[in-house]
């Protein structure tokens, strides 16, 4: 099996990225999601290195070793994409297969949408290519989810990252595996004078594919770094709608793939399965949704085979 090794790389960009990096060939990024960091695809990095390729997981912009400013406004789509590009050219390579988990995902579907001739095709998991809608992000949310839903709670700074840095081991055993409390129409409510972590029951037991050593792992990363530029990613919601104008019902070109669990409820929701079922006006070369059965929201974590055995097919179809 392949070695996961790391390093300080500047992306062309000018932020200087912690990667995790194995193998050699083609390049594969890997984008991780909230909250985690380039450990979310430990699995994804040995399989695609054993496979022939140069799987690199950076930790993206405010996260872990790779920092970043402490400006809301540095935290835009168009800096998480263009760090992302950045690296292709600074790891010696013209072109990538892009693949992005959580928020990781809407910063692959950027990189192909924005630069497509250095994008060779793009994976996304949990979350769907969603085109620009026509009002500003957080104002739709108003009116439809209403002023609980989580990533409102998310738009002023301070309570978030205070809450979820209290009790770091609780804070991501509740997270990664607890089970969520909805309210409304099964919605993520922040409930009166709660916070998100009161989304969640704490398991008694961890799943098979979750262990202590990852529970400290992240603690450890978080603790050092805190949470407050990962949740700036949410503070430019409604700027990354006025930065995309140009972009207005432009199609992401190159070849497209969805992984997803069946009980994530970021995807399995009436919102998103709309979206899919016009994902070929807008995603002409999608392939297919690959739907892994008992699964949540932490899908290569989850499924680590299954989610190998999918990319691998998938760079190999290219």
């Amino acid at each position: 099996m392949s070695e996961i090794s790391h390093r300080i790389v500047r992306s062309a960009g000018g932020l200087e990225m912690r990667i995790a990096e194995a193998g050699s060939g083609p390049l594969v990024l890997l984008l991780h999601g909230f909250p985690e960091s380039w450990y979310s695809w430990r699995h994804q990095l040995t399989a695609l290195a054993d496979a022939g390729y140069h799987a690199v997981a950076p930790d993206q912009r405010g996260y872990g070793a790779t920092g970043g400013p402490d400006e809301i406004d540095s935290y835009s789509i168009l800096h998480l994409a263009g760090d992302a590009l950045g690296l292709i050219p600074a790891l010696g390579a013209d072109r990538a297969v892009v693949v992005g988990h959580d928020w990781g995902a809407p910063v692959a579907w950027h990189t192909a949408l924005l630069r497509p001739d250095l994008v060779r095709g793009v994976v996304g998991l949990s979350v769907p290519p969603l085109p620009r809608g026509k009002r500003r992000p957080t104002d739709s949310m108003r009116q439809l989810l209403g002023d609980a839903y989580y990533m409102l709670y998310f738009q002023q700074s301070g309570p978030a990252e205070t809450e979820l840095a209290r009790d770091l081991p609780t804070t991501f055993r509740k997270l990664l595996a607890g089970r969520a409390r909805l309210g409304g129409p099964g919605l993520p409510l922040v409930p009166e004078d709660g916070g998100f972590l009161d989304l969640f029951d704490a398991p008694t037991d961890l799943p098979e594919w979750l262990t202590e050593q990852d529970i400290a792992f992240y603690s450890t990363e978080f603790g050092a770094h805190g949470f407050a530029r990962p949740l700036n990613w949410y503070r430019n919601l409604d700027r990354n709608w006025e930065l995309t104008a140009a972009w207005h019902d432009a199609r992401i070109e190159p070849p497209a793939l969805l992984i997803a669990g069946e009980r994530d409820l970021v995807v399995a929701n009436p919102a998103a399965m709309e979206a899919l079922a016009e994902v070929h006006r807008h995603v002409p070369r999608f392939q297919d949704v690959l739907w892994l059965p008992e699964t949540g929201h932490w899908t290569q974590q989850e499924r680590p085979k299954e989610v190998n055995e999918a990319l691998i097919q998938f760079i190999q179809g290219l």
